[in-house]
Protein backbone atom coordinates (compact mmCIF):
# COMPACT_ATOMS: atom_id res chain seq x y z
CA UNK A 1 0.00 0.00 0.00
CA UNK A 2 1.10 3.51 -0.71
CA UNK A 3 -0.79 4.91 2.26
CA UNK A 4 1.93 7.49 2.96
CA UNK A 5 0.55 9.38 -0.06
CA UNK A 6 -2.93 9.52 1.51
CA UNK A 7 -4.15 12.03 4.06
CA UNK A 8 -3.17 10.66 7.53
CA UNK A 9 -6.80 10.32 8.64
CA UNK A 10 -7.64 8.33 5.53
CA UNK A 11 -4.47 6.21 5.82
CA UNK A 12 -5.55 5.30 9.37
CA UNK A 13 -9.00 4.30 8.07
CA UNK A 14 -7.41 2.06 5.45
CA UNK A 15 -5.31 0.35 8.15
CA UNK A 16 -8.35 -0.05 10.43
CA UNK A 17 -10.33 -1.63 7.59
CA UNK A 18 -7.43 -3.86 6.54
CA UNK A 19 -7.55 -2.42 3.02
CA UNK A 20 -4.45 -2.53 0.87
CA UNK A 21 -5.04 -0.11 -1.98
CA UNK A 22 -2.72 1.78 -4.27
CA UNK A 23 -2.84 5.52 -3.71
CA UNK A 24 -1.99 7.58 -6.76
CA UNK A 25 -0.73 11.12 -6.35
CA UNK A 26 -0.88 13.68 -9.15
CA UNK A 27 1.13 16.92 -9.39
CA UNK A 28 -1.98 18.80 -10.47
CA UNK A 29 -5.15 18.87 -8.42
CA UNK A 30 -7.84 16.30 -9.12
CA UNK A 31 -10.42 18.36 -7.24
CA UNK A 32 -13.18 17.88 -9.84
CA UNK A 33 -14.43 14.65 -11.37
CA UNK A 34 -13.30 15.81 -14.81
CA UNK A 35 -9.78 16.63 -13.55
CA UNK A 36 -9.55 13.26 -11.81
CA UNK A 37 -10.77 11.31 -14.83
CA UNK A 38 -8.30 13.10 -17.12
CA UNK A 39 -5.39 12.43 -14.76
CA UNK A 40 -6.31 8.77 -14.25
CA UNK A 41 -7.33 8.08 -17.84
CA UNK A 42 -10.81 6.80 -17.04
CA UNK A 43 -14.38 7.84 -17.76
CA UNK A 44 -15.83 10.66 -15.64
CA UNK A 45 -18.61 8.27 -14.54
CA UNK A 46 -15.95 6.05 -12.90
CA UNK A 47 -15.09 8.84 -10.45
CA UNK A 48 -16.86 8.82 -7.07
CA UNK A 49 -17.89 12.22 -5.79
CA UNK A 50 -18.18 12.33 -1.98
CA UNK A 51 -20.61 15.18 -1.33
CA UNK A 52 -21.80 16.49 2.02
CA UNK A 53 -25.34 17.80 2.36
CA UNK A 54 -27.29 18.98 5.38
CA UNK A 55 -30.63 17.23 5.96
CA UNK A 56 -32.56 19.30 8.50
CA UNK A 57 -29.16 20.59 9.61
CA UNK A 58 -27.60 17.12 10.03
CA UNK A 59 -24.69 16.25 7.70
CA UNK A 60 -25.19 13.36 5.30
CA UNK A 61 -22.71 12.00 2.74
CA UNK A 62 -23.89 11.25 -0.79
CA UNK A 63 -21.68 9.13 -3.04
CA UNK A 64 -22.36 9.90 -6.70
CA UNK A 65 -20.67 9.03 -9.96
CA UNK A 66 -18.69 11.86 -11.50
CA UNK A 67 -20.90 12.32 -14.55
CA UNK A 68 -24.16 12.71 -12.62
CA UNK A 69 -25.69 15.36 -10.39
CA UNK A 70 -27.44 14.77 -7.08
CA UNK A 71 -31.19 15.41 -7.08
CA UNK A 72 -31.62 17.16 -3.72
CA UNK A 73 -35.37 16.49 -3.74
CA UNK A 74 -34.76 12.75 -4.10
CA UNK A 75 -32.26 12.91 -1.21
CA UNK A 76 -34.86 14.77 0.88
CA UNK A 77 -37.48 12.11 0.13
CA UNK A 78 -35.04 9.26 0.83
CA UNK A 79 -34.20 10.74 4.24
CA UNK A 80 -37.69 11.92 5.09
CA UNK A 81 -36.22 15.35 5.78
CA UNK A 82 -37.95 18.72 5.65
CA UNK A 83 -35.04 20.39 3.86
CA UNK A 84 -31.76 19.31 2.26
CA UNK A 85 -29.06 21.79 1.27
CA UNK A 86 -25.46 21.57 0.11
CA UNK A 87 -23.08 21.91 3.07
CA UNK A 88 -20.58 24.75 3.01
CA UNK A 89 -16.80 24.24 3.12
CA UNK A 90 -16.63 24.74 6.90
CA UNK A 91 -19.25 22.05 7.58
CA UNK A 92 -17.56 19.67 5.12
CA UNK A 93 -14.21 20.04 6.88
CA UNK A 94 -15.70 19.84 10.40
CA UNK A 95 -17.74 16.75 9.52
CA UNK A 96 -15.22 14.81 7.45
CA UNK A 97 -11.81 16.19 8.40
CA UNK A 98 -11.07 16.91 4.73
CA UNK A 99 -11.32 19.85 2.34
CA UNK A 100 -13.78 19.90 -0.55
CA UNK A 101 -12.16 18.19 -3.53
CA UNK A 102 -10.33 15.66 -1.37
CA UNK A 103 -13.17 14.06 0.62
CA UNK A 104 -12.89 10.26 0.51
CA UNK A 105 -15.96 8.01 0.75
CA UNK A 106 -15.01 6.76 4.24
CA UNK A 107 -12.50 7.50 7.00
CA UNK A 108 -14.24 10.62 8.21
CA UNK A 109 -13.78 12.40 11.53
CA UNK A 110 -17.50 12.08 12.35
CA UNK A 111 -19.70 9.06 11.60
CA UNK A 112 -22.24 10.26 9.04
CA UNK A 113 -25.21 8.67 7.32
CA UNK A 114 -24.19 7.63 3.79
CA UNK A 115 -26.34 7.37 0.68
CA UNK A 116 -24.68 5.71 -2.33
CA UNK A 117 -26.29 6.16 -5.72
CA UNK A 118 -26.98 2.84 -7.42
CA UNK A 119 -25.27 4.11 -10.60
CA UNK A 120 -21.88 3.48 -8.98
CA UNK A 121 -22.52 -0.24 -9.47
CA UNK A 122 -22.41 0.22 -13.26
CA UNK A 123 -18.61 -0.03 -13.11
CA UNK A 124 -16.15 -2.80 -12.23
CA UNK A 125 -13.84 -0.28 -10.55
CA UNK A 126 -14.39 3.27 -9.34
CA UNK A 127 -11.92 5.96 -8.28
CA UNK A 128 -12.28 8.20 -5.24
CA UNK A 129 -10.30 10.86 -3.42
CA UNK A 130 -7.80 9.62 -0.83
CA UNK A 131 -8.15 12.63 1.45
CA UNK A 132 -6.42 15.32 -0.61
CA UNK A 133 -7.14 17.08 -3.92
CA UNK A 134 -4.01 15.38 -5.34
CA UNK A 135 -4.63 11.74 -4.38
CA UNK A 136 -7.00 8.99 -5.53
CA UNK A 137 -7.51 5.27 -5.09
CA UNK A 138 -9.45 2.58 -6.95
CA UNK A 139 -11.83 0.01 -5.48
CA UNK A 140 -14.67 -2.27 -6.49
CA UNK A 141 -17.83 -0.15 -6.01
CA UNK A 142 -19.56 -2.79 -3.86
CA UNK A 143 -16.57 -2.82 -1.51
CA UNK A 144 -16.36 0.96 -1.48
CA UNK A 145 -20.05 1.30 -0.58
CA UNK A 146 -19.79 -1.40 2.08
CA UNK A 147 -16.75 0.24 3.72
CA UNK A 148 -18.56 3.58 3.64
CA UNK A 149 -21.61 2.01 5.30
CA UNK A 150 -23.70 3.31 2.43
CA UNK A 151 -27.33 2.57 1.70
CA UNK A 152 -27.96 1.98 -2.01
CA UNK A 153 -30.42 4.56 -3.32
CA UNK A 154 -31.47 6.31 -6.52
CA UNK A 155 -30.72 9.99 -5.96
CA UNK A 156 -29.22 11.14 -9.25
CA UNK A 157 -30.95 13.76 -11.36
CA UNK A 158 -33.03 12.09 -14.02
CA UNK A 159 -32.14 12.91 -17.59
CA UNK A 160 -35.24 13.06 -19.74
Amino acid sequence: MTESLAHPLFAAALRDLGLDVEIRRFPDETRTAAQAAEAIGCEVSEIVKSLIFAADGVPVLVLMDGSSRVDVERVRQELGAEAVTRADARVVRETTGYAIGGVPPFGHRTPTRVLADRGLLDHAVVWAAAGTPHTVFALDPKQLIAHAGGALVDVRERTT
